[in-house]
This record gives structure tokens, sequence and C-alpha cells, in this order.
């Protein structure tokens, strides 16, 4: 009996997870068509932009800024020390382009906003407002997920700009302070290495991430069930899904932008 139970509960979390796959492909799917009609409403869009986006800067550029600061603190220690402090700044710019400032955005993006959308939604849902609207003859995915989609996708590569310069900014304090680096080095390093394809494909990455979170919170509070204490869970679920699939997908994507060997 121990086998089979174990059996069936690796049985169900299968089944799960392509019944999660295959939601969000739908959701996505019927989100397009809404858009590609233009059946878009524009006021609500602008509005959702501001409280996902506009109200997220704040905590995004106090993370990143700091995490770009921690970078900075660990390479130049070393880099001066081998007589490498010249590439301290390209250092610190090419691997918040690259890689943090995209994930460390989408991943406080979506324990913030995220979890909004998902607690919103799912309280819609609970308290029947979603079965309403289909009485009244409304798309739920257009009323409700068109906007908040095209909210995060334009909103999170705009985000993750900022914490580049967010992340550039701490690195150099902390360069400059406690290294002895000088500012003009930091800058002139940053724009002898870094260059404009790594930023390009950085905020591209952020864009998939902004799919993939608007899909994941939206979906989790279309299916929210059981009061309440489902909507809790909807939300916990909402940011523990996007995280995982974040990370996974950052590393899908720098595979093929950033291969191994490539400058």
């Amino acid at each position: 009996m121990l086998v089979l139970g174990f059996f069936e509960g690796i049985g169900s979390a299968v089944i799960g997870f392509f019944e999660f796959i295959g939601g969000l492909v739908l959701l996505l799917i019927d989100a397009l068509k809404w858009i590609a009609r233009l059946s878009i409403r524009g006021w609500l869009t602008l509005e959702q932009m501001s409280l996902l986006g506009v109200d997220s800067l704040g905590i995004i550029l106090i993370t990143t800024g700091f995490t770009g600061a921690v970078i900075s603190l660990q390479l130049s220690g070393i880099a001066v020390k081998y007589g490498a402090g010249v590439m301290v700044g390209g250092g610190v710019a090419i691997a918040m382009a690259r890689e943090l400032s995209p994930m460390l955005t989408a991943i406080v993006f979506a324990g913030r906003a995220g979890s909004a959308i998902t607690a919103e939604i799912g309280s819609m849902n609970v308290t029947e407002q979603i079965d309403a609207l289909k009485a009244m003859a409304t798309s739920p995915t257009k009323y409700l997920v068109v906007p908040r989609l095209i909210a995060c996708a334009l909103t999170i590569p705009i985000l993750s700009f900022f914490s580049i310069l967010a992340g550039l900014l701490g690195g150099m304090v902390v360069a400059n302070l406690l290294a002895n680096v000088d500012t003009k080095m930091f800058l002139d390093s940053v724009k002898d290495m870094l260059v404009m394809k790594d930023v390009w494909y950085g905020m591209l990455k952020s864009f998939v991430f902004a799919v993939e979170i608007a899909l994941i919170s939206c979906y989790q509070g279309l299916t929210t069930e059981g009061g309440a204490a489902g909507v809790g869970k909807s939300t916990t679920g909402s940011v523990v899904y996007s995280m995982v699939i974040v990370f996974i997908t950052n590393y899908l994507l720098s595979a093929v932008l950033f291969p191994a060997g490539a400058v």
C-alpha cells in the first residue's frame, strides 16, 4: 500500500503540473486573441501600470542598488589585489545587465505585484464577482487578465533598465569608498566592457519574465477556491511558482543569449 500511495502521489503531481502548464497556455492564447482584436481597456491598463509598475520602483531600486554594491565589494577587493581594478566597473555592469537586474526585478515584482494580482482576482473569484462578469457577457480574460498582462510586459523591462542604473550607482560608490577605485576609471570600464546587446538581451529576459509572472498570477487568482483561506493559498502559490519558473527560464535564456565562451 505504501508503494502504491507513493506512485499515486507522483502521478497526481505530474498530472497537476501538466494541468497547470496547460491552463497557462490556454490563458495566454485567450489573452492574445483579445489583444489581436485590439480589445484593450486603455485606462485600466494605465492604472495597472501605475499600481504594479511605478509603485514597485522604489523597492526594486533599493534591492538592485545594494546588490550592485555587494558585487562591487567582492569584486573590487580581488581585482585591486591582482592589479585589475580597471575591470571593476565593467564586471559589475555585465553582471547587472545580463543576470542580476532582470532576475531580481522579476523576483521582487512577483513578490510585491504578482501576489497583489492573485489576491485581487482570487478575492473576486470567491465572492462570485467573476461569475457576475460572465453573466453580463464580459470575458474575465479581457477585463482582468489583458490589462495586467500588458502592464507587466511594458513595465518590468523598464524597471529592469532602471535597476541596472541603480546597481551601477551602488557599485560605483562602494568601489570608490572601500577600494579606492576612481569614479572615472569605474565609468570608463563600464563604457569599454558593456555593450548595448547585454542591456537589450537583459530587457528581453525581463519581458519573458513579465509574461510568466502575469499569467501565473492571473491564473492562480482565476482558479482560487475555498474562501479567504483559498485566497491566501493561491497567493503563496503564485509567488512560489513565479520564482521557480523565473529561475528556470533565466538559465535557459542565458544559455541561449549568453552561451559559454561568448564574449
